[in-house]
């Protein structure tokens, strides 16, 4: 027994130190996400097997713009993270899709839909998500290998009406 015990040590002991350099580089910078459902196509095809890259510098300072992706805590559920494009800022104006309704986003909040609206489950159905809920910001799909690549940020038009323009 003292023999195995001898015979794993030099790998155990790296094994600890990369876990906890991983954890470490997950909780303040990067990470890795799935993503599931087909909210978020055509930017996510959201096939099993698809992984996103989420940058967490971002949090810092709740740092984020019109047409970023995020991954975020659902206000529904806070077992369950979503993914979906933020649209609007807080003190931003926006028109909801499908309604004549123009709605104010409150301080400490954002608006976000999925690319999808169709399918998407989002502000449209839970109001304006708190920026505390926030996890990080997609920056590019990392697999599959044909997938590979950047994440556009885009700004739906004619719908989010900046605060200073008022």
């Amino acid at each position: 027994m003292a023999g195995v015990l001898g015979a794993l040590r030099p790998y155990v002991k790296p094994c600890i130190a990369g876990s906890l350099i991983s954890v470490t580089v997950a909780d303040r910078y990067a990470y890795l996400t799935p993503i599931h459902g087909a909210s978020m196509n055509p930017t996510f095809e959201g096939k099993t097997g698809e992984y996103a890259l989420v940058e967490r510098s971002c949090l810092q300072r709740h740092q984020f713009s019109r047409g970023d992706v995020v991954v975020f805590t659902s206000p529904r559920d806070h077992r369950s993270k979503v993914v979906k494009r933020l649209i609007g800022l807080p003190g931003d104006w926006i028109q909801v899709p499908e309604t004549a309704d123009i709605r104010q986003i409150p301080q400490g909040h954002c608006w976000v839909e999925g690319d999808n609206g169709s399918v998407s489950f989002d502000s449209r159905d839970y109001g304006p998500v708190p920026l505390g809920l926030m996890r990080g910001r997609v920056t590019h799909v990392v697999w599959p290998p044909h997938r590979i690549g950047r994440v556009d940020r885009k700004i739906p038009e004619g719908r989010v009406m900046p605060q200073q323009h008022f």
